[in-house]
C-alpha cells in the first residue's frame, strides 16, 4: 500500500467512526433529550469526551486531505 493510499484508508476510517459517533449521538438524543449543560459539560458516558473526540478526528480528517492532494492547511 503506498503512503497517499493509507493516509486515504486511514481518513475513511476516520470518516466512519464519525458518522459512528453521530448515530449514537442521535440514538441518545432522541431516548433521553440532550440539554446545552448535557452537550458542554456532561461528565458521563458518550457526552464526556464525545466534543473533544469528534473535533480531534475532524481535524485529522482534513489535515489528511491536505496531505493527500499536496496542499497546505491555513489556520
Amino acid at each position: 500500500m503506498s503512503d497517499t493510499q493509507a493516509l486515504i484508508q486511514e481518513k475513511k476510517e476516520l470518516i466512519n467512526k464519525m458518522l459512528e459517533m453521530q448515530q449514537k449521538f442521535i440514538e441518545l438524543e432522541h431516548e433521553k433529550g440532550i440539554s446545552g449543560k448535557d452537550y458542554y459539560a456532561s461528565k458521563d458516558g458518550l457526552l464526556a469526551t464525545y466534543r473533544q473526540e469528534y473535533m480531534d478526528m475532524a481535524n485529522r480528517v482534513v489535515d489528511l486531505a491536505h496531505e493527500i492532494v499536496g496542499s497546505a492547511r491555513n489556520f
